[in-house]
């Protein structure tokens, strides 16, 4: 745990000039980028298909991750030093205080307090943000299945099968009920320190964020291989229509004569 405070605290260091007593709460962020960046390859394999495995490493490789992150905000000594994260602040909130410990010293509208709110209705929106999202996906999915294409996208992935009509289903309904579950983050950043919230906050972002990269640039490419099928479909027609003239003049010069 002493070398992510220690990283934590380097980061707040070379943020310190822009953003003053704020600097720790940026370098979480920017942390909690870093591990998002590090986890996007497996997050991509996930949305391919790859393995099912793919799909559940990310999540679960970030468990450890916000457990140092709760520890570090939450022990008052870290390497038997006085932990100094405790003390730094996001404007009139302490990073080491719950919501309770705010409600208890100002209340619901004092400094504290309005942090912790402004933080609540952070993560609402973004959880608004990706049911709409995850509704709006399954219902294009119904109406894709009812016209006969396919519910979800299957991209190639060499030394894998495709996935059955069964699984895609399955998929799609677990889809459907994922982003309701980013409404629980604001029952867990209620109870625990506001540095671990801004954690949640952050990586729950950028989940829906990179979930809708991934989705529109699946479009591109479908619509690309589209465009190549119709011109290999074209070339093809104009070929056999080439034969076809070639084969017919010999027959007119023969019967010429």
């Amino acid at each position: 745990m002493s070398v992510f405070t220690d990283l934590v605290a380097q980061l707040a260091r070379l943020l310190e000039p822009v953003l003053a007593q704020s600097a720790t709460a940026a370098a979480i962020v920017l942390f909690t980028v870093l591990v998002r960046l590090l986890l996007h390859p497996l997050n991509r394999a996930a949305f391919r298909g790859a393995t099912p495995a793919a799909g559940c490493l990310p999540v679960l490789l970030q468990l450890p991750v916000f457990f140092v992150m709760y520890q570090a905000f939450s022990a008052s000594e870290v390497g038997g030093k006085a932990n100094e994260l405790l003390d730094h602040r996001l404007f009139a909130a302490r990073l080491g205080d719950r919501w309770i410990d705010a409600l208890r010293a100002d209340g619901v509208v004092g400094g504290p307090g309005l942090v912790f709110l402004a933080l609540f209705a952070a993560i609402a929106a973004v959880a608004a943000w990706s049911a709409v999202r995850g509704r709006r996906a399954a219902a294009q999915a119904d109406e894709s299945g009812q016209a006969g294409a396919p519910a979800l996208p299957v991209l190639p992935v060499r030394g894998t099968a495709a996935p059955t009509p069964e699984q895609q289903e399955a998929v799609r309904k677990v889809a459907g009920l994922l982003p309701l579950l980013s409404f629980g983050t604001l029952v867990t950043a209620a109870v625990v320190p506001l540095a671990a919230g801004l954690y949640l906050l952050t990586t729950t972002a950028w989940s829906v964020a990179e979930r809708a990269w991934l989705q529109r640039g699946s479009r591109p490419g479908a619509e690309a291989a589209a465009n190549v099928d119709a011109k290999a479909g074209a070339k093809a027609d104009a070929k056999v229509d080439a034969k076809a003239d070639a084969k017919a003049v010999p027959a007119a010069d023969s019967g010429c004569e």
